[in-house]
């Protein structure tokens, strides 16, 4: 079936449509890396966002529980240049284009993926949908209609109740989940008791459940939104001077608002499982999902020392506060997908608590 994907400023990319057939909006971003697709779609700070994969052939190994960062396709739509129909790999339980269709998101393949992100990183992401329909029809729409980062993404991927997770560990953590990815809990699950809590948590509730220390997660959309300065951001001020914190990706962006740093959004961001930062004079290659990104200057105005740099754009990929047991990161240590170079922040998290 034709299928059109239409971005905002008029471009129109004609192919066939796969997965669930419906129209949708969403911002459109790209993603590098030749695998890991299925982490990325089922990645919950996608939500709100229609995924390009810059791999051209997408879908090769099928998909498998093992690789599944929540319980269901997060992305809105799915950009393809080739989908592999006939996929192999022993783990294999079902296509990509049958994952789509069971979580009713549509995609499209056979598009010039390549002019496409040529496109996008000289113009920046931008609005844009998926249709089998009428692409002007689409387009009106889509010029119409309110940029997701405008909700509060993360309160639609957000855990609904306080969960424990308790295997005898000394010592336990208390999580907010603002989009939590399946493979970082694991790796808390193996230092801690975890006590996964929805994002607006008050700081009475949090204490309540006598944590050791307080950990926040990756998640979508923009950290300065009201929704998340009046919850997350302000349990996290109330809480600050009382509990070690560690923060990824969202949850870097986050602890550095409470500690009144500012945000600011990238052209293209970084999304892929190829970007180098720097750390104490080593370069390590990370996975990264993110739009936003921590402002220097103001990092450092608010206490904060820079640990981290992104190699390719000079942006900031990690801070510490030179007083409080406070630290946090852009990227992904737990990988999944990309390379497994940093997973020893949580080892640094779980000393912090024990002199703590």
């Amino acid at each position: 079936m034709k299928c059109c994907l239409v971005l905002e400023d008029g471009k129109i990319f004609e192919g066939e449509a796969f997965g669930a057939r419906r129209d949708v909006l969403g911002e459109v971003v790209f993603s590098t890396g030749m695998t890991g697709y299925q982490e990325s779609l089922t990645d919950p700070s996608y939500c709100g966002q229609i995924l390009v994969s810059s791999y051209p052939l997408i879908g090769n190994y099928g998909v498998n529980p093992g690789d599944a960062q929540s319980s269901r396709v997060q992305v809105w739509g799915h950009a393809v240049k080739e989908l592999c129909l006939e996929p192999s790999h022993r783990h294999s339980e079902m296509t990509l284009g049958e994952l789509l269709e069971a979580n009713a998101v549509p995609g499209i393949s056979g598009i010039d993926t390549r002019a496409l992100i040529r496109h996008l990183r000289t113009s920046g992401t931008m609005k844009g949908g998926i249709t089998t329909g009428d692409p002007q029809a689409l387009l009106d729409m889509i010029r119409g209609a309110a940029h997701p980062e405008e909700s509060n993404l993360v309160a639609m991927v957000s855990t609904k109740r306080i969960q424990r997770f308790d295997s005898g560990k000394a010592r336990t953590v208390a999580v907010f989940d603002c989009g939590v990815k399946e493979s970082i809990m694991a790796e808390l699950r193996q230092r801690f008791n975890v006590v996964q809590m929805p994002f607006d948590t008050p700081a009475e509730t949090v204490r309540a459940l006598e944590p050791d220390g307080i950990f926040i997660t990756n998640g979508p959309g923009n950290p300065a939104h009201p929704g998340m300065m009046a919850t997350t951001v302000a349990a996290l001020a109330r809480l600050k001077e009382e509990y070690p914190m560690m923060g990824i990706c969202l949850g870097n962006q986050l602890l550095a608002l409470m500690l009144g740093a500012r945000t600011y959004k990238l052209r293209f961001g970084h999304r892929g499982v190829n970007q180098p930062v720097r750390f104490e004079g080593r370069v390590f290659i990370t996975s990264q999902n993110h739009g936003f990104a921590v402002d220097r200057e103001s990092a450092e105005d608010a206490g904060l020392d820079i640990t981290f740099d992104n190699l390719n754009d000079g942006t900031v990929e990690g801070v510490r506060h030179r007083e409080l047991p406070i630290f946090s990161v852009q990227f992904h240590p737990e990988a999944h997908a990309g390379p497994r170079d940093t997973t020893f922040l949580f080892d640094t998290f779980a000393r912090m608590l024990e002199v703590t």
